[in-house]
């Protein structure tokens, strides 16, 4: 990997690591639908803005209808899902549970599409999860009924994410590819097409009992500009530059940016479970992104 795109690979866990720590303040107070549905709106209007202020050719390539499909399952489903952990689990668990991307992205490449498991992918992706391990049992939560629900829905989310990263490469790479920050775009208006309908229905039947105030409101922006939006032209750039499997391995960093934050800005507790964690991870990305060596003929 280039120094650029390492750069884009922390940049991007940083980034979404704080995503966890504003769905833990939005989504108790305005619910699942609505908490997910303004945050792919929020992007997809922030995206529009910025696309329209930079002149960027709206020019999709004739993969308009593929990039809403794409939407709907790599940021429409997994915002769902997320929002529901959101309202059950620490900010902190839910970033540590979406560390399970890249094992996710592993074993779907070598059962739909033909990706080589080679044993430092294997070896990396079980130590990874190790020091996912070793961080969850530094959490305050029991294992009850509460947290399977939330861990549940954390791992609907990363098999949405590591199917998506293979199709996007399948579909957006082929015949000259597509800009990044249309891809991004495309996947935001996919997403708030899925989410509408089911927005204004909850809204009608059971809206929430509050809207929140100030902080949920600056929190949604946040979600929405900067933990989606922004996020999203990275994470196309990054997977079109090194690949579906490479790019999920960000998820890697996440649990640790999300303990980061969640110290910080939320007063979270540390342990010495973190630092045996964070170091099994970092030994666990330096496996997976190895290059994979090629057999001499």
């Amino acid at each position: 990997m280039s120094p650029v795109d390492i750069l884009r690979l922390l940049s991007l866990a940083a980034i979404w690591g704080a995503s966890f720590l504003f769905m833990r303040i939005i989504a108790p107070v305005l619910g699942t639908v609505p908490t997910a549905f303004f945050r792919v709106s929020i992007a997809a209007g922030g995206l529009l803005v910025i696309l329209a202020l930079m002149r960027i050719s709206w020019d999709f390539r004739g993969k308009f209808k593929i990039v809403l499909l794409l939407g709907m399952i790599n940021s429409g489903i997994p915002a769902t899902m997320y929002s529901v952990a959101a309202q059950v689990l620490p900010a902190g668990y839910s970033a540590i549970f979406n560390a399970t991307t890249p094992l996710m992205g592993v074993l779907i490449g070598g059962l739909f599409f033909h990706e080589r498991l080679s044993l430092a992918k294997i070896a990396g992706v079980c130590l990874g999860l190790f020091g996912v391990g070793i961080l969850t049992r530094a959490g305050p939560m029991a294992f009850d009924l509460q947290l399977l629900l939330g861990a549940l829905s954390c791992l609907l989310a990363t098999t949405c994410y590591g199917f998506a990263g293979f199709l996007a490469r399948r579909w957006l790479d082929q015949a000259g590819g597509l800009d990044s920050r249309l891809a991004a775009l495309g996947s935001m208006l996919g997403a708030t097409l899925l989410l509408l309908p089911l927005f204004a229905y909850s809204t009608f039947t059971q809206p929430p009992a509050s809207w929140g105030g100030w902080s949920v409101w600056l929190s949604l922006l946040g979600l929405g500009l900067v933990c989606t939006a922004l996020a999203y032209i990275l994470y196309f750039r990054l997977l079109s530059s090194v690949g579906p499997v490479k790019s999920m391995t960000v998820t890697f960093m996440i649990p640790l940016f999300g303990v980061l934050w969640g110290a910080l800005l939320l007063d979270e507790p540390l342990s010495m479970a973190h630092l045996y964690g964070g170091a099994l991870i970092g030994a666990a990305l330096w496996l997976v992104l190895q290059p994979t060596a090629l057999k001499k003929p």
